[in-house]
């Protein structure tokens, strides 16, 4: 049966499977959790490689280097816009449904008090200034071995911009890298033959570890984060990619795949060489793609930025303290710039929460312990919304700078109807 060989289907079938073992086999799904990482890895394993050659290859099929700082100088701009609307959506759906009324705070103890102290901690010593400097590598052996997806970006912009340069000279080079490129996305291939089991085991641990009954208590938390990040998606990223005439349901369809493994795996970074890919297919030059996506995942996270708006004002109404405007006007120009780094820090979210709690002094940061228990069920849906609203920053530059290929688009939505009407067929 064709059904049977989609990946979609199959990628759905484990994550069901993964919450029944999850929910009726706690101790053993708990367990299970190496079958995610052991997944996340091998997709980590490509991603450096993959990053570098798609700039390299993207900059010297541009040729023209005041075009590739346009590129990026859009790119960047476009960021901050789109990330600075969701986090005033963020700000204005919590105070709107108030989802911190009513919860119960219970005395921070054990480990719940040792973690929540960790973040603190450090989120006291994030110097950003550092995090900037960090951004240029100063080994690029050890950005790519390390994964350092920012390093491996600048060096990969020098590098590509180096090649250029080069002229006819460094056309046997570019070759070489084609080809290389080619092998890489080759064994993307044979390593997605094993994302439902990556996707299991994401979900079994998830729900084994936490179980469905730590999400009552902050219900209304996790529903308004959901309906935040739904309107975001199907109101500012439709508008956006409606101007262009692009569907963002045909789009939404299209990446399916990619949805599904972000929610087993709870990271937008293992499908970071697959999007790329599908965004090509989608009518993206590579050299956009090359240059939008790589930087979207570091300062283009919609997701990230919702929910850490919205986990502050949910812990200032736990803990009765009312904002004023000028106090709140203070916490989107904080996470305005602390989101900005949530890439690249260890613990992202709490230590980027932490970071702002610490900075603007009237939330206590102990009511970090609130959010331990429904954390890791709230990162699914930021990490598929950072994957949307990177697909859609990506359509965008691309339309902007004529860089998108409307046949192609059109195929390849065609192609994805013809293949969902054959497997009804069987």
């Amino acid at each position: 049966m064709k059904l049977l060989n989609n990946l979609t289907f199959r990628v759905l079938v484990a994550i069901t499977l993964g919450v029944l073992i999850g929910h009726f086999f706690p101790e053993t799904a708990a367990k299970l959790k190496p079958l995610g990482d052991l997944f996340i890895n091998l997709i980590k394993m490509v991603i450096a490689p993959i990053i570098f050659l798609t700039i390299v290859l993207g900059i010297s099929n541009m040729g023209d280097l005041k075009k590739v700082g346009r590129v990026g100088g859009k790119a960047l701009l476009y960021f901050e816009v789109v990330t600075t609307i969701a986090l005033i959506i963020g700000l204005v759906v919590a105070n709107w449904l108030r989802p911190g009324e009513g919860v119960q705070t219970t005395a921070v103890a054990g480990g719940a008090a040792e973690t929540v102290s960790k973040y603190a901690e450090q989120g006291k010593g994030m110097d950003w200034l550092e995090f900037f400097l960090h951004i240029v590598p100063s080994n690029a052996v050890k950005a790519f071995a390390e994964g350092e997806i920012l390093q491996v970006l600048v060096f990969s912009l020098l590098f590509g911009v180096g090649l250029t340069r080069m002229g006819e000279r460094g056309y046997p080079l570019i070759q070489t890298f084609e080809r290389l490129s080619k092998v890489f996305f080759n064994i993307l291939g044979v390593v997605m033959v094993l994302a439902p089991l990556g996707a299991f085991g994401g979900m079994a641990f998830t729900i084994g570890k936490y179980g469905l009954t730590t999400l009552v208590p902050l219900a209304k938390l996790m529903g308004t984060v959901y309906l935040t990040m739904f309107l975001f998606i199907f109101v500012v990223l439709n508008l956006i990619l409606r101007y262009y005439k692009i569907s963002l349901w045909a789009v939404l369809k299209y990446i399916k795949e990619e949805i599904l493994i972000v929610l087993g795996t709870s990271s937008s970074e293992s499908v970071l060489p697959l999007i790329m890919d599908k965004l090509e297919s989608l009518g993206c030059s590579r050299s956009v793609v090359g240059l939008v996506v790589p930087a979207g995942y570091s300062f283009n996270l919609d997701g990230t930025t919702i929910y850490l708006s919205m986990a502050t004002i949910f812990l200032a109404q736990v803990f009765h303290v009312d904002l004023t405007l000028g106090q709140e006007l203070t916490i989107i120009g904080i996470l305005m710039v602390t989101s900005k780094g949530a890439a690249g820090v260890t613990g992202s979210g709490f230590i980027v929460l932490a970071s702002t709690l610490t900075a603007i002094r009237v939330i206590p940061v102990e009511g970090l312990a609130l959010l331990l228990g429904v954390d890791r069920f709230m990162s699914e849906a930021r990490s598929i919304t950072n994957l949307i609203g990177n697909t859609a920053a990506t359509l965008f530059v691309a339309n902007n700078e004529r860089e998108f290929d409307r046949r192609r688009y059109n195929r390849a939505i065609g192609k994805l109807e013809q293949d969902e009407l054959a497997n009804y067929e069987y």
